[in-house]
């Protein structure tokens, strides 16, 4: 028969306790890790489209010749973003100038509005959520950035 003393050592004996607790935490910890590192991807992603767009509306007022049309901005922005954008190897998701809302300067003093559009693609999160929400969660985001500028 078993005494108290012995019943107390076994109750209060906590090896293995701490590896339990860490596997418990260790997802939680992962997914708050990648977490950050795709939300910052993220917001650089849409620091460098918000620069794509300022270059695009810079080269569009700039007076010269001929003012620059719309292929010669979008070429501007699509290369501005080719060079800076974190894609991950996904060449097919480019940023583009929205044609619909471009206005080319004719007079001095008109403004010019770039729009820019980016659809970033999520790396790990969509497919944890999609895990836990039966794929509610789309696995991309537009990002659109204006800007606009007086022609010079």
């Amino acid at each position: 028969m078993k005494t108290i003393k012995e019943i107390k050592f076994k109750i209060a004996d906590q090896k293995g306790a701490s590896a339990v607790e860490f596997a418990i935490i260790l997802p939680l910890l992962v997914i708050f890790l990648f977490g950050i590192i795709e939300f910052s991807i993220l917001f650089y992603d849409k620091a460098v489209i918000t620069n794509a767009s300022r270059e695009g509306a810079r080269t569009g007022i700039l007076f010269r010749e001929a003012r620059p049309d719309y292929t010669e901005v979008r070429d501007v922005v699509i290369n501005y973003c080719g060079d800076k954008l974190i894609t991950f190897g996904d060449s097919s998701t480019q940023c583009d100038v929205d044609p619909l809302t471009f206005v080319e300067c004719e007079n001095h003093n008109d403004q010019l509005t770039v729009n820019v559009t980016y659809q970033y693609e999520f790396l790990l999160i969509p497919g944890f959520l999609a895990a836990f929400f039966s794929g509610a969660h789309p696995g991309s985001i537009n990002i659109d950035t204006e800007t606009v500028m007086r022609c010079e």
